[in-house]
């Protein structure tokens, strides 16, 4: 992934995505915030004990860093569910895993911890989608389903789009000691002799099996365990905070 500084703030992009210019999209890192320990420094989550305060200075730090006019979070819940934004009215974040836009100005978020932020492109219809799959949404094929959604709502074509796979647990630590009550069998191939799984390999095997051309495709590789310096991680840290993966249209 492209490193890059602005505003004080750095972030990571995928490269297949940064030379769209009608499209903005950065992985945030831990760093560059003014949360404190647990939670140091970037966190944008309100759910694991920061304080308020610190979490909106960082959200806003996010949104200058992107130039922004706004960020849509969703209630991520593990699921499969999908929303297009903007949707019904309401004062809370949709309770979903993954957020679709064409409107200008929404910059989707998702917030990680050692999950995967799935960023997805339209460049015909000028679609974006935002996906969070852990290892519960990669077993929903919540991938499969926001590509649905976008060609449902949009009449977005899969052979059209280009795919960024975040930084996330990977198949270094990725065990699963209990495996046979928590992953299906068919997801077995893509685990190895120490019971640990590789999901950047199952998040890039469905959006082929989705109609996604194998080489408009991205994967980071960048365990979020194994680099505690630079992300957040829940399996690493227990206690800690979450990155931000942010895309939306200029």
């Amino acid at each position: 992934m492209i490193e890059n500084r602005r505003n004080g703030v750095a972030c990571l992009q995928f490269p297949n995505l940064k030379d769209f210019s009608e499209l903005r999209h950065a992985v945030f890192t831990r760093r560059d915030g003014c949360s404190r320990t647990p939670y140091r420094s970037l966190n944008t989550s309100f759910s694991v004990g920061d304080a308020p305060d610190r979490v909106d200075r960082n959200r806003e730090s996010i949104r200058r860093r992107l130039e922004a006019t706004e960020l849509v979070f969703a209630r991520q819940v593990h699921g499969t569910d999908v929303a297009v934004v903007p949707g019904p009215p309401d004062d809370r974040p949709p309770k979903v895993d993954a957020l679709v836009a064409a409107e200008q100005g929404r910059y989707l978020t998702i917030q990680v911890a050692d999950c995967q932020a799935v960023m997805v492109y339209d460049p015909v219809r000028r679609v974006v989608a935002n996906i969070h799959s852990g290892w519960r949404g990669s077993i929903g094929n919540i991938i499969g389903r926001t590509l649905q959604e976008m060609t449902a709502a949009f009449g977005t074509a899969a052979g059209d789009l280009v795919a960024g796979i975040g930084p996330s647990l990977g198949p270094c630590c990725a065990e699963f000691v209990h495996y046979r009550k928590e992953i299906p069998r068919s997801f077995w191939p893509y685990k190895n002799a120490d019971h640990h799984f590789n999901f950047w390999a199952i998040s890039h095997d469905q959006l082929c099996e989705a109609g996604v051309p194998t080489e408009h495709i991205f994967a980071s590789k960048l365990c979020t365990r194994c680099h505690t310096d630079r992300f957040f991680s829940y399996r690493g840290e227990g206690t800690t905070g979450r990155f931000a993966a942010v895309i939306g249209l200029r």
